[in-house]
Formats: structure tokens, sequence, C-alpha cells
């Protein structure tokens, strides 16, 4: 049960918000805003995303800058409130075409419908775009998209000058397209975040990939959709054996640990030969969710030297290494690394002839920030 819901810009800027029953304070917004902001007093620590003050829990995602935050006083599931932030943003989204400050700012009316719709007295009712299209009759008011930010971490590996136009999934999924046409089209994303660890030598000592599969269809008529996956894929390692397996290469068998898939989805040949058929309800939606343990080669690996120049200095060599195809470019690459909290200054002398790459001590969060801004395949790039 939500007993507020609201969003906020980075500086703190109320720009939606809904009190649903009237049992937590007016000022929550500023009270939440000030204590995520000076967490732990000295702003060392990011704040975690469920917490209780005075007698109130709140729950807050980040989306694309902006907070979406939830209130309540009773012991309300973590993981329920979260996901249903996630979901508001994405409704939100799939009725804006982008998310931004801008175009909340713009299309005021038309969210403050939609969250009537979405919760009623603080009991979600449905985050279904097909469904709210029913009930929320406001046409959303085009924001340019030319003013969205950089790519974020889906974008991340560019494969030649293959590249979807920045228009393809900043559109609304109800807005009527100009001259009362509308383009058949439907995309399919696949999102995989890679989590490795590696040892002092650099040898990998574990790895993970949790992916999604994520669509967000514009057809017309609710048309039937097949999906075909390879035919090599497998779930679970029960009577697969991983020797042999040519790991990300993609020569050998898929195995997937464990997956779920859309309420959407029918699974009658999947089993046969790993076709998913759905009919794509509107707006954005994740097709499958899946993790992998199997191993495979990760796209970069990474060595730190460290050397003592004195009783109280370090020496530090980040060395990365880009190990994926030369077809294949990463852009927009962060590195961070945590620092003793004794650090009081950094000098940094990278590498020359790189462009666009810098770096810039936190020092209110004891962290170095390396920002390059494209890696070709193969590179060794140093800091």
């Amino acid at each position: 049960m939500i007993s507020q819901f609201f969003v906020l810009s980075q500086r703190g800027d109320n720009i939606v918000f809904r009190d649903y029953r009237g049992d937590v304070q007016k000022g929550s917004a500023e009270i939440f805003f000030r204590k995520v902001k000076f967490w732990k007093e000295d702003g060392k620590e990011e704040a975690p995303p469920v917490f209780n003050l005075d007698g109130v829990n709140y729950f807050h995602v980040k989306v694309v800058g902006l907070l979406f935050v939830a209130t309540t006083r009773i012991n309300l599931s973590p993981s329920l409130a979260l996901e249903l932030l996630q979901r508001i943003a994405r409704v939100i989204k799939d009725y804006l075409g982008l998310l931004s400050e801008e175009s909340l700012r713009k299309n005021f009316v038309l969210v403050y419908e939609l969250l009537d719709e979405v919760i009623d007295f603080g009991y979600v009712q449905t985050t279904s775009t097909e469904v709210l299209k029913s009930y929320v009759f406001n046409e959303p008011i085009v924001v340019d998209a030319a003013r969205m930010p950089p790519l974020g971490p889906a974008a991340l590996f560019m494969q030649g000058n293959k590249r979807m136009p920045g228009t393809a999934v900043t559109k609304s999924v109800v807005a009527h397209e100009p001259g009362g046409r509308k383009r058949e089209e439907i995309f399919v994303d696949i999102i995989e975040k890679i989590s490795v660890t590696f040892s002092s030598s650099g040898y990998v000592l574990t790895s993970e990939i949790d992916g999604t599969i994520q669509m967000k269809s514009y057809l017309t008529g609710n048309p039937e959709i097949r999906l075909a996956l390879n035919d090599d894929l497998y779930i679970g390692r029960s009577g697969v054996s991983s020797y042999g397996f040519g790991g990300s290469s993609g020569t050998g068998p898929v195995i997937l640990d464990d997956c779920n898939f859309h309420e959407s989805v029918h699974m009658d040949n999947f089993d046969v030969d790993r076709t998913l058929s759905l009919v794509p309800p509107d707006g954005e939606f994740p097709v499958m969710n899946y993790r992998i343990t199997q191993e495979f080669k990760p796209p970069f690996s990474i060595n730190a030297l460290i050397e003592e120049a004195g009783s109280l200095k370090a020496e530090v060599i980040l060395k990365i290494r880009a190990e994926f195809p030369s077809s294949i470019t990463a852009n927009t690459i962060l590195v961070e690394m945590p620092l003793p909290t004794c650090t009081a200054r950094v000098n940094f002398d990278m590498e020359h002839g790189i462009a666009g790459q810098t770096a810039d001590f936190k020092e209110s969060q004891r962290r170095l920030e390396w920002n390059l801004k494209k890696a070709m395949a193969h590179a060794t790039l140093l800091c």
C-alpha cells in the first residue's frame, strides 16, 4: 500500500507529487532529498534504495537522472515497491516516448491521469500500458529526442556503423503520426550486464551475465510474433557437459542457468525448435530474462599494479585491454576505482595520443573516475 508517489529532479525540484492516503507529512519530498543528498552527513556513501526515517519507509530508484520515490508507513515488501517504481517509469516512458524532466513538465496532466489509474487510494490497479489505453485519453506533447542525454550502458558496444536512429525508441506508443499514418515497426534489444571478478594477477575468479531481451512494438492489429532463439540453447546444466564449449566465441551451445518469460509469451514449440510466440502488448516490455554463469571471455581484461613510493605515497598503474573482436567498438567507458579513506591528493599520468579521455578524483567519495570516449578492439589503455 503506497501513501505517496513523487518524482524529483537532480536538484531536488518536485516535478510530480501525488498523495494517495494523507497519512504521511506533506514535506516528505524535501525530507527525503535532504536525507539522500547528505547521507552519512559527509556524503561519502550513497543512500540505499530503501530506508526508514521517523516511521516512514522511503523507496526510490533513479531513472535517467530522475528520482522516482514512494512512501508508506506500513511494512511493505521492498522488492514489490522497487518493481512498482520501475514499472511506473516504464509506463510513463511508453506514453511520453522520452522520459526527461522537460517531458514530464510538459505532460503533467497526462502523467497525473496515469498515476490515478495505476494506483487507487494506495493500492496498485495495473501497470500495463495496453490496459491503460482504455482509460487514459490525453494525448502526449512530443519532446524533441535530439535533447536526449548521451547513450547509456545499453549502447556501450557498437558494431561498425550499424546504429539505430535516436528517435527509434523514443516515440510514444499512443501518439499519432503526422498525416494519420503509422509506421509498422518493432524493436528488439538484447541487454546484458556482465559481472566479473579478477584476481590481482588478472585471472578471472568469477563471472556472470544477467541478460534481458527487450521488445517495443508499434505494430497495429496485435499480430502474433515468432522469435527464434539458438537451436543449441540449453536451460540448466543437467545432462549437459561444459567441456569443449566455445564460450563467447559463438561456436558452442549456449547454456542458461535459469530464465523467465513475459506473461504474453507462449512456449508451445519452445522445447522443439526454441521458438517463442507472442502477441506483443503496447509499450516496452522484457520478453525474457536470463542468467549465465558458463565460462566466457570478458570484453575487457583489467590489471592493477600498486607500488609504494614512500611512507605516504603509492603509485597505481591501471591497465585495461579490449578483448572483443575488431568489428566492434566500445563507447563511453567509465572506470571507477575506490581509494583509501586517507587519500588527500591524486596526480594523473594518462597515456598520450588517446583523445577524449579524462580522469578525476572524487574527494567526497574517495574514488577515482577514468572516462574514455572510445576504445578500439585489442587496444591497451593505461592510466
